[in-house]
């Protein structure tokens, strides 16, 4: 990675806890956020981290960046739950982007994008002809992603961002959209916020030209997001200072570690006010506003979500139609109906189980996200084919009902969880434990009604865990990504000019 100098009074282990005058907050530039509902479906792109030694994932030139590195792997952002409105070009065009703290570049597709490249297609896509204000560079760009890449090129044009115009800004043109997956992403393109040290081209941020450029009075900017989920508003991204209405009391100042990312040290984890022992040495937290969900070591996290009965979105598709409908397969199956017509008779396929069994369990396991939550031909029924082929064969085996139906729930328990989903009883939400996360001498407390996602899906309401375990070994880890499910609780500062980061609870 590219060396930043950092003031001499700026150790990089040296955590200051502030409570001075705040930056101004005059001579703002406002940017209202779009919150969108998270996408159960297609977020299991997101839940993946690995390393850094597979740099690629932020699309960073290898010969930009030390070889022990961190960085997020599968990130495809397809989680992101708060968007907001750009423009580019003279007149403008506008797009829905993430502004993410976790990437420095911008991009936006092409209106040259590849035929064959559906997800370009289906966002608004850039036409440098009708730019009057448009530059050619036409350097080639690939940003890597662990689900796929994007391919483009370098331009350059004026981007807008509120009344607010940085010239001629440095983005890149998408032309193919590698990750089939963004196909399903309700935004169109990527603002980075994060430094120029990974930065795909070593070009500058959107946000270093509006410091150079002198549009912004401080070199501050802040997140706030609106948890509260009967509001119109999503939240607010202030650039140039922050809202004393987003927050309650005093900012907790610390500083940046590590160049590249926001990353910052924490000191200790929680879980019920007692100390996991995780960080006693001291762990790495990143401070990510491109995805949802809280990262952080594997051991502490999976003992975590074993505790709050997180399990396998999977296994807990294949248990409720053991509970839902395990009886009437039961019933049909012993009247004497043909197995091969249980699953259509229940509505559950559309079709008289042409599968063979090793076809439906390969159809069960590597079902696509966007194929899960499918009736007639799709997951549930998959799993109803799969669950009548083990109800069927232990009755040829003269077996009994009450032990059938052990059997099948054991099974369902051992299903692969491919997409790592992992899925809590919304009913048991109370009796989860608090975590809190030391920071600056700080503690910043979660409540499970905090930490877990509800998603309504249909009728119904599904509770996901937001943690996700994060196997990154000593001495680049233990390593901790701070997503939005904590920047919902915690009004964040990212202080550019004195290379620090800001937290404070969030107004609601």
């Amino acid at each position: 990675m590219g060396k930043m100098i950092l003031p001499a009074a700026c150790s990089l282990w040296t955590l200051i806890l502030l409570s001075a005058t705040p930056p101004s907050s005059g001579n703002l530039l406002r940017v209202p956020l779009i919150k969108r509902t998270f996408n159960v479906i297609s977020a299991s792109a997101a839940r993946t981290y690995a390393t850094a030694q597979d740099h690629r994932s932020k699309g960073i030139p290898s010969s930009s960046i030390d070889s022990d590195n961190l960085a997020l792997q599968e990130r495809s952002y397809l989680d992101a739950q708060y968007f907001g409105e750009i423009s580019i070009g003279s007149p403008p065009q506008n797009f829905t982007v993430i502004f993410d703290t976790g990437s420095s570049n911008l991009w936006v597709p092409s209106s040259n994008c590849y035929f064959l490249s559906i997800a370009c297609y289906l966002h608004s896509r850039y036409n440098a002809s009708k730019s009057t204000t448009h530059t050619p560079i036409g350097e080639p760009c690939n940003l890597h992603y662990g689900s796929g890449s994007i391919l483009g090129y370098f331009s350059k044009d004026d981007v807008q961002v509120g009344n607010l115009v940085v010239k001629n800004q440095m983005f890149i043109e998408a032309i193919v959209e590698g990750c089939l997956s963004l196909s399903l992403a309700q935004f169109d393109g990527i603002l980075g916020l994060g430094f120029q040290d990974i930065s795909a081209g070593r070009t500058l941020p959107f946000w270093y030209n509006m410091v150079l450029q002198g549009l912004v009075s401080q070199k501050v900017f802040s997140f706030w997001l609106n948890r509260g989920s009967g509001s119109a508003q999503g939240g607010e991204i202030i650039f140039g200072g922050i809202n004393p209405k987003h927050f309650k009391g005093n900012h907790t100042y610390t500083q940046i570690t590590r160049n590249g990312y926001w990353q910052i040290r924490l000191e200790d984890f929680l879980v019920r006010n007692q100390s996991s022992g995780v960080c006693a040495g001291g762990c790495a937290a990143i401070v990510d506003s491109g995805t949802s969900l809280i990262a952080g070591p594997e051991d502490i996290l999976t003992d975590i979500n074993r505790e709050i009965g997180a399990r396998g979105l999977m296994s807990m598709e294949c248990k409720q139609a053991v509970s839902q409908y395990g009886d009437l397969m039961w019933q049909l199956l012993i009247s004497g109906l043909k197995p091969e017509k249980v699953c259509s008779s229940l509505g559950l396929c559309s079709y008289n189980g042409t599968h063979n069994s090793g076809e439906i369990i390969k159809e069960v396991i590597e079902k696509k996200p966007e194929d899960k939550f499918g009736v007639h031909g799709g997951i549930l029924c998959s799993t109803c084919e799969m669950m009548l082929m083990w109800i069927h064969k232990k009755l040829l085996q003269n077996t009994t009902k009450e032990i059938i139906f052990e059997y099948v729930n054991k099974l369902c328990d051992n299903l692969p969880n491919p997409a790592r989903e992992l899925v809590v009883d919304c009913n048991n939400i109370g009796d989860f434990p608090p975590v809190s996360f030391i920071i600056g001498k700080r503690s910043f407390h979660l409540t499970p009604q905090q930490y877990i996602v509800k998603v309504v899906r249909g009728s119904s309401t599904i509770c996901i865990s937001g943690f996700v375990p994060l196997d990154v070994p000593t001495p680049q880890g233990p390593l901790w990504i701070l997503g939005d499910i904590f920047m919902e609780v915690y009004h964040t500062v990212f202080d550019f000019g004195n290379l620090r980061i800001g937290f404070a609870e969030a107004a609601q």
